[in-house]
């Protein structure tokens, strides 16, 4: 079918008013279930740890949004991905808990990540992190914010002594020919939380190498890209959501100089 007309400013601050309602309405679930003996499981074929709290918020989520937007399709970690999905312009990304296992741990660094792609571009974005009761949201062309703080990146030019958020195997050298970037490293589970600190600029930048499903981009993204940071995969791409097989070939996040200098070290990804 042919792409819809982007929505205009007035439907995406209602679209926004929406996803920062229901985040807060998966806050009230995650909260009940926090640091309480939730019964946890792993997925099939190692793809990580499932709770209980992950099922009740994706439901939750998808019972209401859609009956919010019936006209929106949908996709999200938990909840079988249906392919009519692709019949449809706009449509929510979900990540009912990004960082499951920090949330496990009884951490607080996990997060609620919302979005809405239209004609493959996210346009609206909240992740809510509800122990802290942090709200950082961001809509296209309008800039990103935490409770109302505007967000600005790092203004660090130099990647030598960068601060990166990746995972250890991230630095293999076989991902690098001239070896690893010159940075220091932190970790966090959340990928979405991960591309939040980038943005707050309490990060210099984010990369993951691995191939990173869009509900774990797609909210974070945004909020970084409105930052002010440039968002590619890591083969150096624009990705277009809502896609078939909603899997990218990982993501790079950081200011533009920055971003610029992972890529001319990082060994081009197939």
């Amino acid at each position: 079918m042919p792409p819809a007309e982007i929505a205009p400013a007035s439907d995406r601050a209602a679209d926004l008013a929406l996803l920062i309602d229901q985040a807060r309405e998966a806050g009230e679930i995650a909260r009940l279930h926090h640091r309480t003996d939730v019964a946890t499981w792993e997925k099939p074929e190692g793809a990580g740890p499932v709770t209980a709290a992950d099922i009740a918020i994706d439901r939750m989520l998808k019972r209401t949004l859609l009956a919010a937007r019936p006209d929106h399709g949908w996709l999200s970690e938990e909840i079988e991905d249906d392919p009519a999905r692709l019949d449809h312009d706009r449509v929510f990304i979900v990540d009912p808990i990004d960082g499951t296992r920090a949330f496990m741990r009884g951490d607080d660094s996990f997060c609620h990540a919302l979005a809405i792609a239209e004609a493959g571009e996210v346009t609206v974005a909240v992740a809510y992190f509800p122990i802290r009761d942090q709200m950082y949201w961001a809509v296209k062309g309008g800039g990103a914010f935490l409770d109302g703080t505007p967000l600005h990146v790092s203004a660090r030019a130099e990647i030598d002594g960068a601060v990166a958020l990746s995972g250890q195997k991230q630095m293999h050298p076989s991902s690098w020919p001239g070896g690893p970037p010159p940075v220091s490293r932190e970790f966090r589970n959340s990928l979405v939380y991960r591309h939040c600190l980038v943005a707050s600029g309490r990060f210099d930048l984010a990369f993951t190498l691995r191939a990173a499903w869009e509900w774990d981009v797609a909210a974070g993204a945004l909020i970084a890209g409105e930052a002010g940071a440039v968002v590619t995969t890591a083969t150096g791409a624009d990705w277009r959501y809502n896609a078939a097989h909603p899997r990218m070939p990982g993501v790079v996040i950081g200011p533009a100089p920055l971003h610029a200098d992972i890529m001319t070290r990082l060994r081009p990804v197939a």
